[in-house]
């Protein structure tokens, strides 16, 4: 199937410019999940949001499948409420959410969506939404993509400066590249704190790992290298959704077909 490279932006087109698309075997979706919470004294709130929905918007505009808008909102409870700024929602309101705009894609005509995570505790309610709507509709298939993961030299990248990382070097960085009215650079220097969590046994809430909510060394960023690596995250994810627009079932089996083999 020969993929159109163009912006087919879900915000813009009308119900006729929607329905053709998947008549003309663009039948994937991208549906950028971002999130809006603190981001240590350096970095704007809206960070999460901002590298899912350009990161997103690049590569629809590159490998033609259309794009959703984003979502701003995602599962950030774990930042405590130390710090103002968090918006979060509760996992099961994000499960909700995201189903109910895969029921409403499923209906358009669409067989394929993307979820392009950019919070890394959005990842837990979205796989629970993902296998609700698999389960709901046959023959709908659901990817869940994490921003930071999305290949090993992106993941890498991400985990240079800390395992539990948050608004580190990586993540200013991309911030300098490609937003930087986000971004502090007069607190960068000293909004370095180290991973607390390299031997903990339970998963501990930012307020007790984090004293400004920064997990990493964001001293170490530079616009020059979060240049390199939202260039690799573009390519690596584009190349992913192309996999993915050309691939079906290993086995063309229904959900709700019964077996009539014998044990």
């Amino acid at each position: 199937m020969s993929i159109e490279a163009r912006l087919n932006d879900w915000h813009t087109l009308t119900w006729e410019e929607i329905g053709r698309l998947p008549a003309a075997g663009i039948d994937g979706a991208l549906l950028p999940v971002g999130a809006t919470e603190q981001h240590g004294p350096h970095l704007g709130c809206g960070m999460d949001t901002e590298i899912a929905g350009r990161l997103c918007r690049d590569a629809a505009a590159r490998t033609g499948v259309a794009l959703l808008p984003a979502l701003p909102y995602g599962c950030s409870i774990g930042h405590s409420r130390r710090w103002p700024g968090t918006l979060a929602l509760q996992p099961k309101t994000l499960i909700d959410v995201v189903k109910d705009i895969g029921d409403w894609l499923h209906a358009s005509g669409f067989r394929r969506l993307f979820l392009v995570n950019g919070h890394v505790t959005n990842a837990a309610p979205l796989r629970c939404a993902l296998e609700m709507l698999r389960a709901e509709h046959d023959g709908l298939m659901v990817a869940l993509v994490n921003s930071a993961a999305i290949s090993e030299r992106v993941r890498a990248r991400h985990f240079e400066d800390a395992g539990d990382w948050h608004a580190n070097a990586a993540e200013t960085a991309l911030m300098q590249a490609i937003a930087p009215a986000l971004v502090r650079e007069e607190r960068i220097e000293a909004a370095d704190d180290p991973d607390r969590t390299t031997e903990s046994v339970f998963a501990h809430p930012v307020n007790r790992t984090s004293r400004n909510g920064v997990t990493g060394y964001p001293s170490r960023a530079s616009a020059a290298a979060g240049a390199e690596l939202y260039a690799w995250m573009v390519d690596d994810l584009a190349e992913l959704i192309t996999r993915g627009m050309a691939e079906e079932p290993p086995l063309p089996h229904s959900y709700f077909e019964k077996t009539d083999e014998s044990c």
